[in-house]
């Protein structure tokens, strides 16, 4: 008997296609905050929101994405009457991610000198 693997849509990204996924957000953008507006732009586009996640043992919802102050890509994250934002290179996925979470990981990559 013969196993064979299945591909699972939970699968980590290879480097190639971040980097498909990196050139698609920046194309056109120069210096880093156009690109950071280009990544602001796919994820509101693609990212399937809201979403539940936990954060410190409780959960939250993912209402939106957005720009912070410092020009940082936030996911607004609700408990409650409670909102805060939370950098999205530090918010955790859920299991399973949602729709669009590889816009993330994309980022991600890009923010973190994968680019």
């Amino acid at each position: 008997m013969t196993r064979t693997r299945k591909r699972s849509p939970q699968r980590r990204l290879g480097t190639r296609q971040l980097e498909r996924l990196i050139e698609e957000a920046i194309v056109d953008a120069y210096g880093e905050s156009e690109q950071r507006v280009g990544y602001l732009t796919v994820l509101e586009e693609y990212l399937a929101v809201p979403f539940a996640t936990e954060m410190l043992g409780a959960s939250v919802r993912v209402e939106r994405v957005d720009l912070n102050d410092a020009e940082k890509i936030v996911a607004v994250c609700r408990r409650g009457r409670q909102r805060q934002m939370i950098p999205i290179l530090n918010l955790p996925l859920p299991s399973p991610r949602p729709p669009g979470w590889e816009w993330i990981a994309a980022y991600r990559h890009w923010a973190r000198g994968g680019r």
